[in-house]
């Protein structure tokens, strides 16, 4: 039986991340993965939907081009050929990882794999058993969709975020249950292509997690694309009437509506993979496994990092707790800071948001003082013609430190990274209003906000 220092089960933005930190700072590594490199966010969620995301913007542009007088022949798309593409894509990236694997002397072990309590992960390769101990072992096994249990609702007769990229038709209609960051997303691509879509969602806004603000503009832009909302609104039961899916709603004013639909989409949540260790008897929360800032479960030399321990269910922190969890295991000491998170919601608009709302500091007892500037007024976005957005940036009235920033419109999934590295560094407005911004340029909104909120704005 082969003996690693550090191995990583799951090869995920948590796990191969882990992999390539261990193996960089010296150890002998393993990397066990049952599926493809990459994880979900690679091969079934962010990459995949961010691709098709591009398809849907481009669809979108062509549309709109025919105001700005440029005039198009009908729009005719291919369902095959964007799949192939989204193919492409995740292989490119696919077998990027599998070469930074090679490059760090990494094993990968392709097959399922079960950690026993002395170390020892049993890896099942298509029949074939093959068995390797540990010093130090880093969980990484990620999350799967969550099904909720309505009645009615059979295998086989509805998609999730995992099995929504292998379909060969465009659907006549879709009904997505879950208006969360999964759901908006997916309702703007298949609109775009011309399916019409009605959200679902339990909650009395879409998004619920992001700036209530942001979702009225997220909304109100959705509705002008012909898709429907429903919130305030669960689902209560599904039916089948010959190919067709009869979804039953009821909303909280207990008014009853059945929606009639060729496809459905759950987009209600991911629950945490925990089988491949359910032998260790570890501390949980919930049913996230509980680590402490040292990515450290209850067990000694087991550290557990991404979708399992919760928090901000994000590829990008999943890699960060990755090489958190991967310099501990190695014999350093690193601790997650957590201050700092950016979140992107890739709709069309964009929105984008770092650190606290006004609801978080108000709780919190801080005295802050708010400022949101519209993208109305904005030269970029007028010469993009998406003017509906804004940046909100909220600041301490003690120091003027930045304590939060959420901005909807183009591209400010790029832009969150200046407000981010500001607040990194406790950044202040002042400092922010006395950076020299690009025009015509989205991100000078991120000046105006700072320069008005110290009552020197030039625009607002």
């Amino acid at each position: 039986m082969k003996t690693y220092e550090v191995a990583v089960v799951g090869g995920g933005p948590a796990g191969y991340v882990a992999a390539i930190r261990a193996a960089k700072l010296g150890r002998t590594v393993a990397l066990v993965e049952a599926r493809e490199l990459g994880g979900t966010c690679l091969n079934r969620g962010c990459i995949p939907s961010k691709t098709l995301l591009r398809h849907a913007e481009v669809i979108e542009n062509i549309k709109k081009a025919k105001s700005w007088g440029i005039e198009t022949g009908p729009v005719t798309v291919s369902l095959s050929k964007m799949m192939k593409r989204k193919d492409e894509v995740i292989q490119k990236l696919r077998t990027g990882i599998a070469f930074l694997m090679e490059q760090g002397k990494i094993d990968v072990l392709n097959g399922y794999g079960e950690v026993a309590m002395d170390g020892v992960i049993r890896v099942d390769q298509n029949g074939n058993q093959q068995a390797i101990k540990a010093d130090k072992i880093i969980l990484a096994t990620g999350s799967k969709p969550i099904v909720p249990p309505i009645p009615g609702l059979r295998e086989g007769y509805f998609h999730t975020s995992d099995t929504i990229f292998n379909i060969t038709e465009i659907p006549a209609s879709l009904v997505i249950v879950g208006g969360g960051i999964i759901g908006v997303e997916f309702a703007c691509i298949f609109a775009a292509l011309g399916v019409p879509v009605t959200i679902v969602e339990m909650s009395d806004r879409i998004v619920p997690s992001e700036d209530p603000q942001a979702a009225k503009v997220l909304a109100k832009s959705l509705k002008n694309k012909g898709i429907a909302i429903l919130t305030s609104t669960k689902v209560t039961a599904v039916d089948q009437e010959g190919s067709k899916e009869l979804v039953h709603t009821e909303n909280q004013k207990g008014q009853k509506e059945i929606l009639q639909t060729e496809m459905i989409l759950l987009s209600v949540g991911r629950s945490p993979n925990t089988s491949a260790f359910s032998s260790l008897d570890l501390a949980m929360n919930g049913s996230f496994v509980k680590v402490d800032e040292y990515m450290a479960t209850s067990l000694p030399n087991v550290y557990a990092a991404g979708d399992l321990v919760g928090n901000w269910l994000l590829a990008h922190v999943a890699s960060a707790e990755g090489l958190i969890a991967a310099s501990n295991a190695a014999g350093q000491k690193e601790a997650i800071d957590y201050h700092v998170v950016p979140r992107c919601v890739y709709t069309s608009p964009e929105i984008a948001s770092v650190g606290m709302t006004e609801e978080e500091a108000e709780k919190k007892g801080i005295s802050f003082k708010v400022v949101k500037v519209d993208h109305a007024g904005n030269a970029k976005a007028l010469t993009l013609d998406e003017k509906e957005g804004f940046t909100k940036l909220i600041a301490d009235t003690t120091y003027g430190e930045i304590l939060g920033v959420s901005m909807v419109g183009p591209h400010v999934t790029e832009m969150i990274a200046e407000p981010s590295a500001y607040m990194r560094l406790e950044g202040t407005v002042d400092e922010l209003a006395s950076m020299i911004h690009a025009h015509p340029t989205v991100s000078e909104s991120l000046y105006e906000a700072a320069a008005s909120w110290l009552g020197k704005g030039v625009h607002h």
